[in-house]
Order: C-alpha cells, then sequence, then structure tokens
C-alpha cells in the first residue's frame, strides 16, 4: 500500500474526525508536555520560566538562547507549514500574534492541537503580559509572575535613564534598502515602540507598519539616526547601502554618518531582554547622557 504525504493524512484524519476545530485556549493548556513556540520572545520566555524540557520545536525567529536552536525548526513564524508542525506530535501552540499564514492556522486548529496566542502590543507592559499568559499556559503561575516583576523593574529601570534628554533624537528604521528603495517603520510596529521606550521619537508617523517611503518624505523628516537590524547574513543592509541613496545622504544621519545597528530579534522581540536592548538603545543614541 502506498504511503500518504503526511499533509495528505492529517487532512484525511480531518475527514474522518467531522473537522472538529480546536479552541483557542485562554488558560492552562490540558496537556503541556510537547510544546511548539512560534516567536523568538515566547522561545525566551519559556526558556527563563525554566520550563524549556516541555518544548519539542521552534521557529526560525527563535534563535536565542543558543540551546533554543538545538530544537526542530518549523519555519518561519508568518510562513508556516502545517505539516512541519504536526510532523514533530505537539500536544500544544503558543505563537505570538501574526504568526501564520491563516490558511496554515485554519489546518493546525483542526487537528485539534491546543492553539495559545499572545497578544503583541509593542510596550514595557506587552511585554509582562506576555510572560504571564505563556506561565499560565504552562500552568506555572507563580514563576511567571516573578519574572514578569523583575522585567518590569528593569523595565522602568531603563526608561529612566533618558528622562532627563532634552532634545530627543529623530531616528529612522529602516528595514530594508533592496533596489535603492527604502522600507521603513511607522508606527503600531515593533521598531516604533523600542525606539520610543529608549527616549527617541520615529520620524515616521504617517502611516503604520513597514512601508516604502519617498525621498521627498525622508528629506522631510530629517532623522539624526538611522537604525537598522543587523543580521550578519549576505542580506544584512550595508552602511554603503544606505548612504548610497541620495535622500538619506543628504538627512542629519546621513551627514554625521550615524547608523545604529543591533541585532534583529533582540531590538525587535519584546521579551525578557527588552530591558537590555532600551539601556543599549539608548546609550548608542545619546552616548553619555544616559544614566547608568
Amino acid at each position: 500500500m502506498t504511503k500518504l504525504p503526511l499533509v495528505a493524512a492529517i487532512f484525511g484524519m480531518l475527514v474522518l474526525t467531522g473537522n472538529a476545530i480546536a479552541e483557542e485556549i485562554t488558560g492552562r493548556i490540558p496537556d503541556a508536555s510537547r510544546v511548539v513556540s512560534i516567536g523568538g520572545s515566547i522561545t525566551e520566555i519559556i526558556f527563563d520560566l525554566g520550563e524549556e524540557s516541555r518544548l519539542v520545536g521552534r521557529d526560525t525567529t527563535s534563535i536565542y538562547p543558543e540551546a533554543a536552536n538545538k530544537l526542530p525548526d518549523v519555519g518561519y513564524m508568518r510562513a508556516l507549514s502545517p505539516e512541519g508542525v504536526l510532523s514533530i506530535n505537539p500536544t500544544a501552540i503558543i505563537a505570538v500574534e501574526g504568526s501564520g499564514p491563516k490558511e496554515a492556522i485554519d489546518v493546525l486548529k483542526k487537528a485539534s492541537v491546543p492553539f495559545v496566542f499572545i497578544p503583541e502590543n509593542y510596550t514595557a507592559a506587552s511585554v509582562s503580559e506576555k510572560i504571564r499568559i505563556v506561565g499560565k499556559a504552562l500552568g506555572v503561575d507563580a514563576k511567571a509572575e516573578t519574572l514578569s516583576a523583575e522585567v518590569e523593574k528593569n523595565l522602568a529601570a531603563a526608561q529612566a535613564e533618558t528622562k532627563d534628554i532634552k532634545v530627543r533624537k529623530r531616528v529612522l528604521f529602516v528595514l530594508s534598502a533592496a533596489g535603492g528603495k527604502i522600507m521603513a517603520a511607522g508606527t503600531r510596529t515593533a521598531a516604533n515602540g523600542i525606539i520610543e521606550l529608549a527616549g527617541a521619537d520615529n520620524v515616521v508617523t504617517e502611516y503604520s507598519g513597514y512601508k516604502t517611503i519617498t525621498d521627498e518624505a525622508i528629506l522631510t523628516a530629517k532623522p539624526d539616526v538611522i537604525l537598522v537590524m543587523d543580521g550578519g547574513g549576505p542580506r544584512t543592509t550595508t552602511d554603503a547601502d544606505l548612504l548610497a541613496n541620495r535622500a538619506i545622504a543628504a538627512t542629519p544621519a546621513g551627514q554625521s554618518k550615524t547608523i545604529v545597528r543591533m541585532g534583529g530579534q533582540y531590538l525587535l522581540g519584546f521579551g525578557p531582554r527588552t530591558a537590555k536592548a532600551v539601556h543599549d538603545l539608548a546609550k548608542a543614541f545619546y552616548g553619555t547622557e544616559v544614566g547608568q
């Protein structure tokens, strides 16, 4: 008998079980013995809670701590494959908001695997909220409360370091500069959130999300700092790429070559390390003006 591919088998199973759909879990997971974490911050939280033994898989963005890289990789959080996730027989999935695509999530839900979605709001408070929700899902509320309180304290201290800054830096976050076209972060993004926590201003307020910005808009924005993710790979936007753009080169940031780089997950993850990222970013923006 010819063996069906796993995806076909999954769909066949769904038909036989009457397409039962698992409800999204908002409390404790019934069986959290084999968890797949989707989203780097979720994986970090689970490790910081000391519950990493429950993990049987993680997504591509989950690269910290180093031990996470030993887990099976089920794909990029926004391009998940149901086959890849279900092949490791998870008893639950904990995913950050925005994971997908929708079709993949629908298949996973129909496979009756309990699903926990963690809200993503890019604020200091949202980090604590993530920790508490993950802790509740795993049944370790007390450990989550301890970690949450520590993170809240550290974030408050990091934000206080820029309270005496008189003139806030104007920052342009560049996601990519492919083909000379600048894709920049607007409001309601992780980049916007981390810039604000570090005591600076995002120069793009006309739109939300990440979109291509015109040369005219860049010139009008007059950023003091260009902020970029530093992935260290071949697709990393280099300083030369940025300064080759005439609009960026003509801004205060371009003229002074003030380009700040930071690891993407560290900078934009909004997980347990966010307080340190805020401190490091503020130091990069303001130097000795930032409190110790």
